[in-house]
């Protein structure tokens, strides 16, 4: 009986044994072992979905409130799965994880200025700054490729040491009006500026291994209701103004993603529009990349699937649902899902995470501070200068003035900005460059500030816009003491801005009275004295500087100069650094100078059209064509020394080709770079239009640089609404060179000899 047994049980192992051998062999799908099509094809509808939504809001609940109350399911329904916390403490958010398929988490970070995550952990006793490095406009006002992208490797080696695969910048909206309270992250009133600067940045930053998200795209060039704004705007304005940085930055840069914008665009948000997504960005431009929703936007999820907005972020299980759902309905077509999804996929195959790179949490901080120290100083722009910088001799005995000058803003608020150790202050810069500063101001200020801070109170998040405290005036009296007792006067003119709203006329925009008062008090009396006054500008946005600008001596355009500025200031005022920034936004003589002055959505109300009536004519193009006289123009910047441009030979290479060559000679006493700014006059438009620029090399005195611009059809073309082309007509058209927009030295005229046509 027992062997009987025994052989049943053989029989039965036998049988097992060849019953496993017949079953089909399950084969493991892994991403990165697997084509992305492979797993794509393994997955079910319920990943692919998870896939397409963020898996972490990146905020604590409540926040949705801030972006204008979209979406209210986004305050109550819980991320789809898991807490950045986990990940990168700070950072905006993740995507979601499919381990059993090989699919990590990625992380994504705000990073317009610099990395954005939290400085501190719970479970560490490490600290995780990052560097502030200048705001976008400020960059901008280098000018300079080559610095830029420096930067922004800055920043790529910043994220990838802190484990962030993503960095959610550069931002290229247009400076549409100096109101803009987001304008600090944008670079420039012009597109072409703004495109060439923004892939400096994208390539300096992806060079690390780490993506970028070329963001607001497009048209979001104002925060007041930004959620659910309508833009209405003309076929040809749209291309010409607010879509050609974007086709610039995504033809030399090649960004890993894009993000679209909060706003709609005659009629459609951004997010839900297969025009902006498909048909231009990856059918005309050739993009390849993935597109995600900025945090909050759009409404219609189903929409954004289909339009190819691949992910939408932050996340939650209701959109994950609805997806579900809709596919399962026949409402949307499953191949939808897969579509976006490989490019999910295929964003995730690149970044350091997946490739397991073990970060380290120690970038080097101390050489990116330097770095952040060059940029500002090379960025910032001289406006006005009689005969009082640089100061010669480091001994001078300053009276600093203004809370900006002990409480300097490095950066915007909102995404904008970062968590770093220090910010160093113009009175600190100052001090540590040897000049001798009055500790009477200095005790003076500190305890003003403190004063004034209990009486406001402290702002309700750190996303809020900063408060600005009102400016501490004083007495003649104080101040005629003081004018004997020192050589010159500083006064520093502070200004924030951030997210969610839109700057004012009054109090922003315009100076404060007790600004005013103080300018104009600071003038008489030193000058009473002998001395002199040099006013600088600390502020995020262009503001009002034609009233009294006849008052100062000296004025200093600073920006947000991140957490090096007041040593960058310091450079400057020394001569240690000659100035060579030039301005890329145009500062009117008055707001109602301001072409869209009009057409701009009021931040007292709530709006839900904005119009764009002033068409192509931003800034500095309608000051040319109209023949306004601005307070400071585009392309404007002043120099410790003078350069003079000579020599413009224009060579023919082909029909509509050109190859410029002129000579710039610095005929001053000290060594400095130039800006040499190609604009061109065409048949199609009253207005010149920046084509190209470059800086030059540092030139010492009495030496010259040969600088060559190679012109294309790109150059001559604009767009045509009728044929949706870019197109050249036959006739004149003029080159300018010049330090400025109004600031022409040599002028060129060509004529193309047929009309040129050019397919995207």
């Amino acid at each position: 009986m027992k062997k009987n047994k025994l052989n049943i049980v053989l029989a039965l192992l036998v049988l097992s044994v060849l019953f496993e051998g017949c079953k089909p062999k399950v084969t493991e799908v892994k991403l990165g072992i697997n084509s992305s099509k492979e797993v794509i094809a393994a997955m079910t509808l319920q990943e692919k979905a998870m896939l397409l939504v963020g898996s972490d809001t990146g905020f604590p609940r409540g926040y949705p409130s801030f972006f204008g109350g979209a979406d209210s399911l986004f305050a109550t329904q819980p991320p789809a799965a898991g807490n950045t916390k986990k990940l990168v403490p700070g950072a905006a958010g993740t995507t979601y994880p499919i381990p059993r398929l090989g699919i990590p988490a990625i992380v994504l970070a705000d990073g317009p200025a610099g990395v954005r995550i939290d400085p501190f952990r719970e479970d560490s006793t490490k600290t995780y700054y990052t560097t502030t490095f200048p705001i976008e406009s400020l960059l901008a006002c280098s000018w300079d490729k080559e610095l830029v992208n420096e930067v922004g490797r800055c920043m790529g080696k910043e994220a990838l040491e802190y484990g962030v695969d993503v960095l959610l910048a550069p931002a290229l909206n247009i400076h549409r009006n100096p109101l803009g309270g987001r304008n600090f992250e944008y670079y420039s009133e012009d597109p072409v500026i703004s495109g060439e600067i923004a892939a400096a940045m994208v390539n300096g930053v992806q060079s690390m291994g780490v993506g970028t998200s070329l963001k607001h795209f497009a048209a979001n060039n104002n925060e007041t209701n930004r959620m659910n704004i309508d833009v209405k705007v003309d076929s040809k304005t749209l291309h010409e103004m607010y879509l050609k940085g974007f086709e610039i930055a995504v033809i030399k840069s090649n960004p890993w993603t894009i993000m679209s914008a909060y706003n709609k665009i005659n009629k459609t948000y951004c997010s839900e529009n297969p025009y902006l997504l498909d048909s231009v960005l990856r059918k005309e431009w050739g993009f390849k990349g993935l597109v995600m929703t900025d945090w909050f936007a759009g409404r219609n999820r189903i929409q954004q699937v289909r339009a190819g907005n691949d992910l939408l972020m932050p996340g939650s299980t209701y959109i994950i649902d609805l997806i579900i759902n809709a596919v399962e309905s026949g409402e949307l077509d499953e191949a939808y899902l897969d579509r976006n999804v490989e490019r999910i996929l295929n964003l995730i195959k690149k970044t350091p995470r997946f490739k397991q790179y073990q970060y380290s949490d120690q970038p080097d901080l101390k050489e990116h501070a330097q770095v952040a120290r060059r940029a500002a100083a090379e960025s910032m722009v001289l406006l006005k200068n009689e005969d009082v910088l640089p100061l010669k001799h480091n001994n001078s005995k300053i009276a600093a003035f203004g809370i900006g000058t002990y409480q300097t803003i490095a950066v915007g608020t909102g995404s904008g900005n970062v968590n770093s150790e220090y910010t160093t202050t113009i009175y600190s810069g100052l001090n540590a460059a040897g000049y001798q500063l009055s500790d009477e101001l200095r005790s003076a200020y500190q305890q003003y500030i403190l004063d004034e801070k209990a009486r406001v109170g402290e702002k309700a998040s750190y996303f809020d816009p900063d408060i600005m405290l009102k400016e501490k005036n004083w007495d003649e009296k104080e101040l005629l003491n003081l004018a004997k007792e020192t050589e010159i006067a500083l006064f520093t003119i502070g200004r924030t801005s951030g997210e969610f709203a839109d700057r004012k006329i009054k109090d922003d925009f315009e100076l404060t009275k007790e600004e005013v008062e103080m300018i104009t008090k600071l003038s008489k009396v030193f000058h009473s004295q002998g001395k002199k006054l040099i006013v600088l500008l600390n502020i995020g946005g262009v503001i009002e500087t034609a009233s009294w600008k006849h008052l100062a001596d000296a004025i200093l355009l600073a920006w947000q100069p991140g957490m090096e500025g007041g040593n960058a200031v310091a450079d400057l005022i020394s001569g240690k650094v000659n100035p060579s920034g030039k301005l890329t936004m145009t500062f009117p003589f008055h707001y109602v100078d301001v072409p869209s002055s009009e057409f701009f959505p009021s931040s007292e109300q709530t709006p839900e059209r904005v119009e764009y009536l002033e068409g192509e004519e931003v800034g500095y193009r309608y000051y040319n064509a109209e023949n306004v006289t601005p307070s400071f123009s585009f392309g404007f910047g002043l120099s410790y020394t003078q350069f003079v441009y000579k020599e413009l030979g224009v060579q023919p290479l082909d029909k509509f080709s050109y190859k410029l060559n002129l000579r710039v000679k610095n005929t001053g006493k000290y060594s400095g770079k130039e800006i040499v700014q190609v604009y061109v006059k065409t048949p199609q438009n009253s207005f010149v239009q920046l084509k190209q620029f470059t800086k030059t090399a540092l030139i010492k005195p009495g030496d010259e640089e040969v600088i060559e611009f190679n012109m294309d059809t790109n150059d001559w073309v604009s767009y045509n609404a009728e044929t949706n082309q870019w197109e050249a007509p036959t006739g004149d058209y003029e080159i300018l060179i010049g330090a400025s927009s109004d600031d022409i030295r040599l002028k060129r005229m060509i004529q193309l000899p047929m009309a040129v046509l050019l397919t995207k």
